[in-house]
């Protein structure tokens, strides 16, 4: 399916499509570096809803049209933002809207596995928007910039944890204090990038992953893939836990997951 499509290559909303077991969230509008206006932000939290509730779905990827994966959210919104603080209530979204960290989070509370295919370089909130994904390939030449301190903002608070849990907090503070950016082997060593390919070799590279991560059993990741998150962020929550690992254990991928070793075969995972 296409909850947005592009006549000619014309900029668009995302384009959300499926095949078979994968959905792709595509960025679309090349010129401006696939920025995300106002308007994508509703979008992407209903498709990220949408297809977490579809059970066919095993994986999701999110890449962008064109060389730049992303250059964040519309600086000119934040230009109307403040102006519309300036000249009082009512008048736009204020500044203090959190729609840009509800679209990323929603997105890092998936229950399938994510991957950002970085086609390109990323700045500002697209840094957060890929650092939500479980994993993130990269191309050669790529680079980095987070740029809040030199637009003189705070960066929302998920945001900021979500750096610090993944990164760590010396890359954290580098990359949001400094607003310098960084380059694809600078990437890889702080750990933002899982790989680093040659851009002809990145949806191959996706691709492979992607089977890899969809022939896993369902429930299994999404229960594995919740703790994982919470206990990055301090907030491990025990009884889903272990509610998660006895659903499993009762569950008939987990019979089928037995099966299939005493029989030396690849188990066939129905979600179930």
């Amino acid at each position: 399916m296409d909850s947005a499509t592009s006549k000619d290559g014309e900029a668009s909303a995302p384009i959300v499509t499926i095949a078979g077991d994968r959905a792709t969230v595509r960025l679309n509008r090349p010129r401006q570096h696939n920025r995300i206006e106002p308007d994508d932000l509703a979008m992407l939290r209903e498709s990220f809803t949408r297809l977490d509730e579809d059970p066919g779905i095993r994986v999701l990827v999110l890449t962008g049209t064109g060389k730049s994966f992303s250059s964040g959210y519309h600086i000119g919104a934040l230009v109307e933002r403040h102006a519309a603080k300036r000249d009082g209530p009512g008048h736009a979204e204020q500044p203090g809207s959190d729609a840009f960290a509800r679209a990323v989070d929603r997105l890092e509370g998936l229950r399938v596995p994510t991957i950002a295919a970085l086609n390109g370089s990323v700045y500002g909130g697209a840094t957060d928007l890929a650092l939500a994904c479980d994993f993130r390939v990269g191309v050669e030449g790529m680079k980095l910039v987070m740029p809040a301190a030199r637009l003189g903002i705070v960066y929302y608070p998920s945001g900021i944890e979500r750096y610090v849990a993944r990164l760590g907090v010396a890359a954290a503070k580098k990359l949001f204090l400094t607003a310098q950016p960084i380059d694809a082997d600078e990437m890889l060593r702080i750990g933002y990038l899982d790989e680093c390919v040659p851009a002809t070799e990145l949806m191959a590279r996706v691709d492979a992953l992607a089977a890899t991560l969809a022939a896993n059993a369902p429930l299994a990741l999404a229960g594995l893939k919740r703790a994982i998150n919470e206990i990055a962020g301090g907030r491990l929550d025990r009884t889903a836990l272990a509610a998660a690992r006895a659903r499993c254990v009762a569950s008939e991928d987990h019979a089928e997951a037995l099966k299939a070793w005493g029989e030396k075969r690849m188990p066939l995972f129905r979600g179930r």
